[in-house]
């Protein structure tokens, strides 16, 4: 199967999405409003940024303008110990400081009155598959700390989400950080600053 573009990845990821949340039933407590996972900041690729950055850029002006002074409040707070490059953005992957980097800074695209996403068709693709399991680089399962309380191994197991069982993502990653300039890993912060 040929990936061409961010939108089929996004179809591919949303579907498998779908079918984990169908599996998972009462065990997944995320639902419209849950802004747990929006807290804390985490590394998103270029192919995040740039989808992100499109849609700000096409979203209506009040949302935009919204979103754009959260972000300087974010980059105020972050920018002094921020775990790589300032100028760029680009995370240091190797830096120790990020693993307590900003664990409560909520999200600049997050509307702290509705605890929803300003630009949920564009989020990361790490949004996208937080909640149901999903197999870390380590091997294990994991999965939102809200979600699957009491269930058994088996039971997360057989919830397990695939998100890009083909792998496509990856090249598009690379496509993205071409078209960008930029080579490696940021914050929804500095993606939108």
């Amino acid at each position: 199967m040929r990936i061409v573009n961010d939108s089929q990845l996004i179809q591919i990821v949303d579907a498998a999405l779908a079918d984990a949340t169908r599996r998972s039933g009462e065990w997944l407590a995320c639902k419209r409003g849950c802004s747990q996972c929006c807290h804390g900041v985490f590394a998103i690729s270029q192919l995040d940024a740039e989808r992100l950055q499109l849609a700000l850029a096409s979203t209506d002006a009040a949302t935009a303008t919204r979103i754009r002074v959260r972000v300087q409040d974010s980059l105020q707070r972050l920018t002094p110990s921020f775990p790589g490059n300032i100028a760029t953005g680009i995370l240091n992957p190797d830096d120790p400081a990020f693993e307590e980097f900003a664990n409560d800074e909520p999200c600049p695209v997050l509307d702290p009155d509705t605890q929803t996403c300003d630009l949920y068709a564009a989020r990361p693709m790490t949004c996208r598959t937080f909640g149901p399991p999903v197999r870390t680089e380590e091997g294990g399962l994991a999965v939102c700390e809200l979600c699957f309380i009491g269930a058994s191994d088996e039971t997360i197991a057989a919830c397990e989400m695939q998100p890009d069982p083909n792998g496509v993502e990856e090249a598009l990653m690379t496509e993205a950080e071409s078209r960008m300039g930029l080579q490696g890993a940021t914050i929804v912060t500095f993606a939108l600053r």
